[in-house]
């Protein structure tokens, strides 16, 4: 909500301005296939689809939503965002055989409202698009097509959409100069992202991803 609120406070509109590029993606095809009524259906799929959610897991909590579990899940994406960056850069340099790195991003040239808008969207959509939908249906592909087991399936489903994150910050008139060192950092990124979406779920995969942004764009600031 933080995010759609503030696109449209930029930019006036739904759809237009400067927004996270998978948010432009996803939305992009509904609209080519319905035009503003599908935008209008990928809002209700994505707002349903979060309900759905948020209405299994009160099922199996007996029905309540704790307070604890949510602060316990901003404290641990608060850290997870903080200390991502040192993970991934030190595993980023140990691959490379350089110094550790943060892969700062073009979106430094915007101004610093956009910036937070776009981190806060990158948590959301990247994470919604490249964890949950790619490599998901990677791996649904790599077991049913290609016959893996579950295990060898996952590897080659992480490793793929690791692959396509990282060189998706790298199209369009907004992508980074194509550099070894961020691309091998955000591959890297990719692994972590997929490992914790994996082990800790959505929420915090996307809260660590999202505020990981926002340090980064607050300490360039």
């Amino acid at each position: 909500m933080l995010y759609e609120v503030a696109a449209f406070a930029l930019a006036g509109d739904a759809v237009s301005g400067i927004r996270n590029g998978a948010d432009v993606l996803l939305k992009s095809l509904f609209i080519a296939l319905g035009g503003h009524r599908g935008l209008l259906v990928f809002n209700v799929l994505l707002v349903g689809g979060l309900i759905v959610l948020a209405a299994r897991d009160m099922r199996r909590s007996g029905g309540r939503l704790r307070g604890s579990v949510f602060l316990g899940m901003t404290a641990e994406s608060v850290a997870g965002g903080l200390v991502f960056g040192v993970v991934a850069g030190s595993i980023t340099a140990v691959l490379l055989g350089g110094i550790p790195l943060l892969a700062a991003a073009q979106i430094a040239r915007l101004d610093l409202p956009t910036q937070l808008t776009i981190s806060l969207g990158a948590g959301i959509y990247e994470e919604l698009l490249f964890r949950v939908l790619l490599v998901g249906a990677l791996m649904w592909g790599a077991r049913r097509l290609l016959g893996l087991k579950p295990v060898p399936a996952g590897v080659l489903a992480t490793v793929t959409g690791a692959f396509l994150f990282s060189a998706f910050h790298y199209i369009g008139p907004y992508g980074d100069p194509l550099e070894a060192g961020t691309f091998m950092f955000r591959f890297v990124a990719g692994l972590l992202f997929s490992a914790m979406y994996l082990l800790r779920g959505l929420g915090i995969t996307a809260w660590t991803h999202a505020l990981y942004d926002v340090f980064l764009t607050l300490l360039q600031a």
